[in-house]
């Protein structure tokens, strides 16, 4: 769940209006639990009362707490500056650790409201948009915090089932051992703490190389098919190693930093049946076999897991083929939403028939965080997309727009959001 830099774009980056209002922001502030925190502001006469918090995406374990820059600015804009230009309010945090923060991120998000209450007043709407493990972050503050949250915008997260994120994670670890024994030195699930600190470089001079060789593809082709490695068949070799490379850094860089949170080991295997290779009884008899401990068990089922239970509205955005976070969780979560009969009412998901994580374009997001306001009654109509989107992306809106009945217009002076009731 790395990548944040293809995430930054996701959301608001795209809404580069000519002449952005001026955007202030504070100095970063740090709460009681030590997450720093960031508060931006439109002009007075221009603030519409509501706020939005941004919830990051995930932070590599061990690297400094802090806010991620890297997320917050791509391509000369900043999403602080863009927010503030639709006149809302905006807030985002660091979280108090790094590595796997689920729990810590929602408590700090959570607080973070307070803090900006205090200091701006109480908004009248608060809406929460993250991605990647913001994603997950969301949706669990949604259904659990219905009376501070007005909505939410969960894309690319692991909303469906915790415990089949890690094993999605696992199961890829598990098996690249048995098609690749040695190339990775030491226990599959308890790297050498030396192999953690120069992981990217032993990466790319002796993992690549072997499993990206000519001579190896036919094993390469095989664990792909086993571990549901996803990429894209027009672009297979360059699509797949990037899973490769996503999948088997969060088992050596992070997963130790996961069981010390979750409080255990949290991955099995023992009764898991692979299928895929040339030969899946031999597969099955000679892949490493491990076990979880129930405290970390019990930690994903009673604090990780969704239940698909919402008051407010959720909107999901997720590529059909994830290569951090697979799209099965959409699958999964829109089955729990249908068992508690929130399905279209209150969670839609809108999917995109692409790779990559949060690989999205201007037009999907936009009109994501468009149906997230219209479902919360605030929006009715848009107008003046051609200032923010080229030709093809207002049609490609558009098409998005016809499909879900909400009045648009290609033309205008800057981008107008007409709330419920306008009519013009």
């Amino acid at each position: 769940m790395k990548r944040l830099r293809a995430a930054a774009i996701l959301l608001f980056s795209f809404l580069a209006v000519p002449a952005l209002p001026q955007s202030a922001c504070e100095p970063d502030g740090v709460q009681p639990s030590g997450s720093k925190y960031r508060i931006c502001m439109p002009p007075a006469e221009r603030y519409n009362g509501s706020l939005v918090i941004w919830a990051h995406g995930f932070q590599d374990a061990g690297t400094p707490v802090s806010i991620p820059e890297d997320q917050l600015c791509i391509s000369g804009f900043c999403i602080p500056e863009l927010v503030n230009a639709l006149g809302f309010g905006f807030a985002t945090n660091s979280y108090r650790k790094t590595g796997l923060a689920v729990l810590e991120g929602k408590a700090d998000i959570r607080n973070l409201v307070d803090i900006y209450a205090a200091r701006k007043g109480r908004p009248s709407k608060v809406y929460l948009v993250g991605a990647s493990e913001g994603g997950i972050i969301t949706a669990l503050s949604l259904e659990q915090d219905p009376d501070v949250f007005s909505a939410g915008l969960a894309a690319c997260g692991p909303v469906g089932s915790f415990p089949y994120q890690l094993t999605y994670f696992g199961d890829a670890r598990a098996t690249f051992q048995y098609f690749f024994p040695g190339v990775i030195p030491g226990d599959p699930f308890d790297p050498p703490d030396v192999l953690v600190k120069v992981w990217s470089q032993y990466y790319e001079k002796i993992v690549k190389p072997v499993v990206m060789a000519p001579g190896n593809r036919h094993l390469l082709d095989q664990w792909v098919a086993v571990a549901n490695l996803p990429h894209d068949a027009g672009n297979y070799l360059a699509t797949v190693e990037t899973s490769v490379k996503d999948v088997l850094r969060y088992s050596v860089v992070n997963l130790k930093d996961a069981a010390a949170t979750l409080g255990g080991f949290p991955y099995d295997n023992r009764g898991r049946w692979y299928t895929g290779s040339d030969n899946d009884l031999l597969l099955n008899l000679g892949v490493i076999r491990v076990a979880a401990d129930v405290a970390a068990i019990t930690a994903m089922t009673t604090s990780y897991e969704t239940t698909g239970r919402l008051q407010r509205p959720l909107i999901t955005l997720h590529t059909l083929r994830d290569q951090q976070v697979p799209f099965l969780h959409e699958e999964l979560y829109d089955w729990k939403t249908f068992l508690a009969g929130d399905w279209l009412t209150r969670h839609v998901n809108i999917q995109v028939d692409r790779f990559g994580h949060c690989n999205f374009t201007p037009d999907e997001i936009l009109f994501s965080f468009i149906l997230m306001l219209a479902y919360d009654g605030q929006v009715q109509r848009v107008s003046g997309l051609n200032t923010v989107l080229d030709p093809a992306q207002v049609a490609a809106f558009g098409r998005l727009a016809q499909a879900w009945g909400i009045p648009y217009q290609g033309e205008g002076e800057a981008l107008t959001l007409g709330p419920k009731g306008d009519r013009r």
